[in-house]
């Protein structure tokens, strides 16, 4: 083959991916699915910092639930978490999160659901269990 017919075919090539792109765009493609994992208090602001990017990112056209476990779970207790924290993720939940408690991490601290910030759900098995599920499920798994 000539180095034109090489360019010729590698630019048709090209078209079609990209028209196939903007074709199961128009269709709307399934949404991204992510699960955050989180049980380092001091990556509580930072975490729900990245959530709101990936919000915005995708514009709103992903689904997010955020696993919270061990030491991060104080956090978002409703008598001690700061108004910053406490804004932040009531706006969180209400463009979607799904935020799920460890369940042991509650026993082990005593905390109840009432305890914590709205929206909260108890993930009964453990937070590294719902995370294994959610993989399962095809969630994208992140930690930062």
């Amino acid at each position: 083959m000539l180095r034109r017919d090489i360019f010729r075919a590698g630019l048709a090539g090209a078209a079609s991916f990209f028209g196939l792109r903007q074709a199961s765009a128009a269709t709307g493609e399934e949404r991204l699915k992510v699960a955050y994992h989180l049980s380092d208090a001091g990556k509580v602001n930072f975490v729900l910092g990245n959530i709101k990017n990936h919000y915005e990112g995708t514009g709103g056209n992903v689904e997010i639930v955020l696993v919270v476990h061990g030491p991060a779970l104080a956090a978002f207790k409703t008598k001690s978490a700061s108004g910053a924290t406490s804004s932040r993720f009531a706006g969180l939940v209400q463009q979607g999160l799904v935020p799920q408690a460890c369940g042991n991490t509650m026993r082990g601290m005593d905390i109840a659901l009432a305890d914590l910030l709205a929206g909260f759900q108890v993930a009964d098995k453990g937070g590294v269990v719902k995370l294994a599920e959610l993989q399962r499920q095809g969630y994208v798994y992140l930690r930062p």
